[in-house]
């Protein structure tokens, strides 16, 4: 089942960033579920070894901004409206990251405590990855209308 989430528009984008930032080849022989497993996937135990309160690290916060940059290049390719993904993280965990198509605001998500940013299940990234896509397009859509006219 994962391979054909995998398959899906925000998995194929989602795996593509990661594979492009890898510069020097140290993925290259994991597989992409491997791979996705070990960036977004934190078991209970995984989150009880992360403190409370901790200060967030680069590599996170660009493995979260991956995810919305995969979700801006799925509805790139769906629509063929060029989006830019916006991401203010503070040294805490606290944040948002939104994605804008034109002139619509198309994603918006807070975050607090992003040191501990994780899916439970490998399953439940490409459901949120899927779900945010959707709402994407539902609100361009619906707010399309408004820039055409302004």
């Amino acid at each position: 089942m994962e391979n054909e989430k995998i398959a899906n528009d925000f998995g194929v984008e989602l795996i593509r960033q990661i594979r492009a930032l890898d510069q020097f080849g140290n993925w290259s022989r994991m597989s992409d579920e491997d791979l996705l497993i070990k960036k977004y996937v934190k078991t209970k135990e995984d989150l009880k070894l992360i403190p409370l309160i901790a200060d967030i690290d680069e590599m996170l916060t660009n493995d979260i901004k991956m995810i919305y940059k995969a979700i801006a290049l799925a509805f790139e390719r769906k629509t063929g409206v060029v989006c830019n993904v916006i991401m203010e993280m503070s040294h805490e965990g606290f944040g948002r990251c939104a994605v804008i198509a034109g002139r619509i605001c198309i994603v918006d998500k807070y975050f607090k405590d992003a040191h501990r940013f994780g899916f439970r299940t490998l399953d439940a990234l490409f459901v949120d990855g899927d779900k945010h896509l959707a709402n994407a397009m539902a609100i361009y859509e619906h707010y399309k209308p408004c820039i055409q006219e302004g």
